[in-house]
This record gives structure tokens, sequence and C-alpha cells, in this order.
């Protein structure tokens, strides 16, 4: 905004012409800042379309819960103990059948270790070759190695290259090989032992040397020569006294959805058993009951009216929270058609404060009562029939199968949280739109009115001028005619 002093005296005196150009311009945006105004419709409008979000990701997380609920493998949950878990710990997926047996450990899995011969003197170069390390099973007696699968890996080692150096190369191979060098007394010494357990991991070291002579105890053959080797074995036990084996320490496929794992060798008989473990069940239902406690609480707070401050909550009065509240509650009081249990109080799960669901707690909280779930499950079928409906049916005819539907339909891509963001957004571009149409009409007032009163100012500072000389001209007129 251009800054004038004064217009002149024209006008009676001095004149804020900043103050009368700004006071118009206010004037045209007050729709704009004025309480209630476009800006803060605008803010009250984000912080509506904030709280549905927050809404909406607490519904998605409630609707998780119900999914939960309906998931075969939550009421499929098993606990596998061992009656000596230092010896044989055990373990078992959801599903697995319910049942007891006995292991025995006659030795645990290995992995084949090798040594050469002591190296003297130590630190020096070994002699130039090839090494050639290759995978496989040693069986019989003596031992025969049966190369595998894979390839054979050729190492060449040069004539400059310590034991060290050796080492390093078969640890930068894929030989399936891990080296070292010991130093002791004797001298130092090439030690070599395979990364995985079981019989088909083991390892032959074959050298050529350079010297062509591989049995004169000089070269890269010393290697190789009198070589000793604790060879790689599986792990052996019984299973209720049949004879099973396992390249690691876990037997993952002896017993259909168990692993147990060998510790060490055992004297007696380790029990292992599988049995049913309600308690993924009794975590499900209090995720659900804590996510509607959640979704519950927010609506709430969002629409209460607080006495003592006089202050309502942001969507207080609001139709649709209140459509979206009601919709959860209704759900609640589902009752199946068929089973045993019908209705969530018969699994225990009521309004807090012990309240059945037909009477609501003044929050509208849910609790679930041991007493009466333990009661429930003592036929946990009858509950999984309650959630997931009967054995052979269709999960939608269950509690959570309806529950998960309803809370599908409020977060779908044309359902109940769309619709709202989308009439938020409607209203915010509108609200934009509105805001620079005013503005746009108070900067094209700010520039009239700019303009105008430079021109004025201009005028003025002419008159004034014209009247200062017709003074000056007076006064000098008057004093030649005394």
């Amino acid at each position: 905004m251009a800054s004038f002093s004064s217009i002149g005296i024209g006008l009676g005196g001095n004149v804020d012409v900043n103050g009368l150009i700004k006071a118009s311009v206010d004037a045209v945006k007050l729709p704009i800042t004025k309480t209630n105004g476009l800006q803060q419709q605008a803010a009250l409008t984000s912080a509506k379309v904030s709280t549905f979000g927050q809404f909406k990701s607490l519904v998605s997380t409630l609707a998780d819960a119900a999914s939960k609920l309906t998931s075969v493998t939550g009421w499929n949950g098993v606990k596998a103990t061992s009656s000596n878990a230092d010896a044989v710990s055990v373990s078992a997926v959801g599903g697995a059948a319910v049942t007891s047996f006995s292991v025995q450990v006659q030795n645990l899995a290995m992995a084949q270790s090798s040594m050469s011969a002591a190296l003297q003197p130590t630190k020096q170069p070994v002699g130039a070759g090839t090494l050639t390390l290759a995978t496989g099973t040693w069986a019989g007696d003596p031992k025969a190695f049966t190369a595998g699968s894979g390839e054979a890996v050729n190492l060449e080692i040069s004539a400059t290259d310590t034991l060290a150096d050796v080492a390093s190369k078969i640890n930068g191979s894929k030989a399936g090989v891990t080296a070292t060098v010991l130093n002791d007394a004797s001298g130092e010494r090439l030690l070599l032992r395979s990364k995985t357990t079981g019989e088909a991991a083991g390892f032959q070291l074959s050298v050529s040397d350079a010297d062509g002579n591989l049995a004169d105890g000089a070269g890269l053959s010393r290697l190789s020569t009198g070589m000793t080797t604790e060879y790689a074995r599986n792990a052996n036990a019984t299973v209720n006294g049949i004879a099973v084996s396992s390249a690691t320490n876990a037997f993952a496929d002896t017993v259909a959805g168990v692993t147990f794992t060998a510790n060490k060798v055992t004297t007696e008989a380790v029990t292992l058993t599988v049995e049913k473990d309600t308690s993924a069940v009794k975590k499900n239902i209090e995720a659900f009951v804590a996510a509607y406690n959640a979704v519950n609480s927010a609506l709430n707070e969002s629409t209460k009216y607080d006495k003592e401050t006089q202050t309502a909550g942001l969507l207080q009065g609001d139709s649709t929270v209140l459509a979206l509240q009601n919709t959860l509650r209704m759900a609640l009081q589902s009752v199946n058609s068929a089973g045993a249990l019908r209705n969530l109080s018969a699994v225990g799960v009521v309004s807090a404060g012990g309240l059945g669901l037909g009477n609501v707690s003044p929050d509208g909280s849910l609790e679930l009562n041991a007493t009466k779930f333990n009661k429930a499950m003592e036929d946990p079928d009858a509950v999984k029939e309650f959630f997931r409906g009967p054995e052979g049916g269709r999960v939608e005819d269950g509690f959570a199968g309806k529950f998960k539907a309803m809370t599908s339909q409020l977060l779908d891509t044309d359902g109940f949280f769309a619709s709202k963001t989308k009439l938020y957004e409607s209203a915010l571009k509108l609200n934009a739109k509105e805001i620079e149409r005013i503005t746009d009409r108070a900067d094209r007032l700010e520039k009239s009115l700019t303009q105008r009163y430079t021109a004025l100012d201009t005028k003025m500072a002419s008159l004034n001028a014209l009247n200062a000389y017709i003074a000056q001209q007076v006064t000098t007129w008057n004093k030649s005619s005394g």
C-alpha cells in the first residue's frame, strides 16, 4: 500500500490516507477474517478431516481385530512343552494335532573338521600348486568320499603364499568350508571346518603340488599328507522307539507341525506334548475389545459437551458421527441364528462394569469377563462357531465375519469414510475459491483507492503551491501600494 502523510489543508487538516485505505480493504475482507469467517471455517473443516482420519484408522484396527477372530490360525493355536527342555526343546505351529511322544537323542549333528600336520618353519611359503575342495559324503569303513552335486572349488596357491594366505583364499571362496591357522609348539596347522552340519556337508581336500611329488613330505602336499579328520554326522534320535535322523539338531519334518531340537545326548526318554492353547483365543478377543473401546472413546470425546467449561467437542451434534457410533453399537448386538452361543455376552464380552450388552455402560465401553469367558471356553468349538460360523459353513455367518463385513463397508473406497472425506474436501475447495475471490476484490479496491488518493495528493500539492504563490503576490502588492 502507498504511504501518504497528508493530502493538504484544503480538506481541513491532515488526513490519514493509509488508515482510510486499510479500513476500506479490511471491510471487504471481513467475510474472511471475522469470527466464524472463511479462515476459521477452513481451519475447523481441516480439523474435522483430521479427526475423521483418526476414526478411520481406529476402525481399520478394529477390522483387523475382527479379521483375526475369523482366521482359522487363531483358533487352532497349540502349545508344545518338553519334560526336559535343556535336552530337547520343542515348538509347534497352529493346527498341529494334539499329541504326546517320547524322544531319545543318541548323538548331536556335527560339522566335519580336519587338521593338517604341523608345518615348520612358521609364516613361510608353503609351496605352489592347486588346492581342490569338494563337498560330499564320507561313508564306509575305511571312509570313502562321494562327491555331492556341487562343483569342486580350485584355488591356485603361489610360491610366495604362506599358510595364512591359503586360509584367506579358502575363506574367500565358495567352498562351504572355513579355514583357520593354529599355532602350537610343533608349528602351524591348517584347520578346516564345514560351514554346516550333517553327513552331506562333508568335504575333501586334495592337492596338486607344483613339484609333482605328492609323497615327498614337501611343498603344498604337506597340507593333505597326514591330515586328521573328524567326520560330519547327522543328529540321531528315536521317536517312540523309531530311529530318525536330521542333518541339523532340529527335527522339523519328523512329526507333522512339530519341530523338536536336540540340545544334548539323553540317557532317558524326554516326553514332548502338544495341546490346545486357548491363550491365543483370549488374546485375540481382548484385542477386539481394546480396538472397539479405542474407537468408542474417540467418538465420545469428539461429541461430548463439558458443562463446567461450557465447551463442545469438535463434532458435537454431527449426525454422521452419531450414525457411525450407532452402527458399531448395533453390530455388537448381533445375534447368531444357530449354535450353543448366540451373542457376545455369552462368550464373556460385556459392557464395562459387568452390565450385559443390552444395558450399555455410560460410556459404551466393553470388557472381557474372565469368569464367563472361561466358562464358555469349556467348549472351545462352540466359541469358535460363534465367531467363525459353523464348521464347513460361511465365515460371514459368525459374529466376527458379520462384524468384519460391516467395517469393510465403512472402509470401502465408496464407503462412509470416503464419502465424508470427499464432502469435506469439496467444502475446503469452495472455501478456498471464495477466499481467493474476496482477496482479489480487496486487492483491486486497494489498487483503485491508491490511484485515486495519489491523484488527489498530486492535485492538492499543485493547489497548495498556487495558493502560496497568490499569497506571496498579494503581500508584495500590499507593500508596494502602501
